[in-house]
């Protein structure tokens, strides 16, 4: 049952239960060698900081004595209170050495406090039976007497205090070996705690490489190379993992029903896909259609305007003619009439003409070529100076290249900018300014004037053809200016539109090829001078 339970954990629980296990055993680990690390500084403390100076103490303590017994023999033959200077600094020295001793000795050092309380004894027993007794006789009997307290007296108390003052030293050399045996036994504890740690760090990895390996690389390359194979037209193929982890378990399962899915959207795409390519067919077939039946009808409209140009000519001839023979012999409605006859003829030559001009875009070509639009717009100003009167203003700065039919192009430009001078506010001098701006592969031009403008209602039905915004006796034209516009731009690849966001007077961008590889105009380094366009 619990191997069973394990195989349902899923990949994420398997390794968090992995790592769970590893820092445990890891965590035992460095309490362990933390305990031990304590241990083994406090041994190497007792063995430098407290054992080696303990000794070190005791050889001084032994110096100390030898110096005070060197002084008590010289004093002894001399008499002279100079000679008593070793005796003195030995006596200070042992003191302190005894008090450096007893500084670092610890409840459990018994048997080294006992060997010094025995060497304290025996120094204070010396003291009393010969140093002291040797000083006092000099003092007051002279050095003959006391060099006779010391020739008299025997060594034996001087020789088993320095005896004391080995066995206190041998107990501390024990202290010093115990402590560093100790200390080294800890050492290669650590280091066996170490290896063990590093050992199970790297069993801990071969085991993690083999558990991803069993449960996510071998399934996983199993997995893709059934996905490759259905991939590779074997819908029907059934996509499974039957080892691995719980998830790729689920995740081929998941996969498999997206292949169901896909396999049974792909009948329905194919069946689709029929009907799409015989609409298709259908579509184009109505496209061709379609070219033919406007190919037919410019061509209609293009015969029907030219055939029609012969037979209204002479129906405007004619109607002149009776004006100007039998105005004012007749009645004054019949001289109206004769007027509506000849005005009507005249505007069907200028619709049919129009029409005429209208077709023609796009049917007679001769190739696009790099056409100047400050030589255009020259030629421009030059066609429209009657139209400007003596108080219109045109002005452009330098303007580009683009690629196009120059007349289309002077068509374009004489309509616009017409069109600016014609719909001008009554008392304001027009004003018409042409700029460009780069804008990636082509040129945006704009063209405006502060003219009556356009309302932003009409700005779609502005280039309709056969359009009129007012009254035919309030401007004259056909109302296809703007018609041949759009027609010509469009031509060209370009697009136009209006720009509703002006205060004052129309304003209409359009766009135009520009001429690969060239650079924007070069700017002139004060503004441009405006070209007037002056009544002749």
């Amino acid at each position: 049952m619990s191997r069973f339970r394990v195989r349902t954990w899923s990949l994420r629980a398997r390794i968090a239960g992995l790592c769970a296990g590893l820092g445990l055993i890891l965590t035992g680990l460095g309490v362990f060698a933390a305990f031990t690390a304590a241990a083994h500084n406090n041994q190497l403390d007792d063995v430098l900081n407290r054992s080696s100076p303990m000794r070190a103490a005791g050889e001084t303590l032994n110096t100390a004595l030898v110096d005070q017994e060197t002084g008590i023999r010289g004093f002894a033959i001399t008499g002279r209170d100079a000679s008593l200077d070793p005796y003195r600094q030995g006596l200070a020295e042992q003191d302190a050495q005894i008090t450096r001793i007893e500084g670092y000795l610890h409840p459990e050092d018994r048997e080294i406090r006992a060997a010094l309380d025995d060497v304290k004894s025996r120094i204070d027993a010396w003291h009393r039976d010969v140093s002291d007794p040797v000083i006092d006789l000099v003092r007051t009997k002279g050095v003959d007497a006391g060099q006779a307290k010391v020739d008299a007296g025997d060594t034996q108390d001087f020789d088993q205090l320095r005896a004391a003052i080995g066995t206190m030293q041998a107990r501390i050399q024990v202290l010093r070996a115990t402590t560093a045996d100790a200390a080294k036994e800890s050492s290669q504890t650590m280091v066996t705690i170490e290896i063990a740690a590093a050992a199970i760090v790297v069993l801990a990895g071969i085991f993690l490489l083999l558990l991803l390996d069993r449960l996510i690389s071998r399934p996983i390359v199993d997995l893709a190379d059934q996905v490759r194979r259905v991939a590779g037209g074997d819908y029907e193929r059934h996509i499974e993992s039957k080892m691995g982890s719980p998830e790729l378990v689920g995740l081929a399962a998941d996969v498999d029903r997206m292949r169901q899915q896909i396999a049974s959207e792909l009948s329905e795409v194919r069946d689709a896909r029929q009907q799409v390519e015989w609409v298709n067919q259908q579509l184009q077939s109505q496209a061709e259609e379609l070219t033919r039946s406007n190919r037919d009808l410019e061509q209609f409209a293009y015969v029907a305007s030219h055939d029609l140009q012969e037979p209204l000519r002479k129906v405007a001839s004619f109607c002149q003619l009776l004006q100007r023979r039998y105005q004012g012999k007749m009645d004054e409605r019949a001289d109206q009439y004769i007027g509506f006859a000849v005005d009507g003829a005249q505007r069907m030559q200028r619709l049919i003409n129009d029409l005429l001009a209208f077709s023609r875009i796009g049917r007679l070509t001769n190739g696009f070529s790099d056409v100047d639009l400050n030589k255009v717009l020259t030629e421009v100003k030059s066609q429209l100076e009657p139209r400007a009167g003596d108080d219109a203003e045109i002005s452009w700065p330098p303007l580009p290249t683009v690629e196009g039919e120059e007349p289309l192009i002077t068509t374009l430009f004489v309509n616009l900018v017409g069109n600016a001078l014609k719909f001008r506010r009554p008392d304001v001098p027009p004003e018409v300014r042409i700029t460009a701006e780069r804008d990636g592969r082509e040129w945006k031009f704009n063209v405006r004037d502060n003219g009556i403008g356009i309302e932003a209602e009409f700005a779609d039905k502005v280039f309709v053809i056969f359009q009129r915004l007012h009254a035919r006796d309030a401007y004259e034209g056909t109302g296809i200016g703007l018609a041949i516009v759009k027609k010509i731009v469009e031509y060209h690849g370009g697009r136009i539109w209006l720009d509703v966001d002006v205060p004052v007077g129309a304003s209409i961008w359009f766009t135009l090829p520009a001429v690969i590889g060239a650079d924007e105009p070069d700017e002139p380094a004060t503004e441009p001078e405006s070209r007037e366009v002056v009544g002749a």
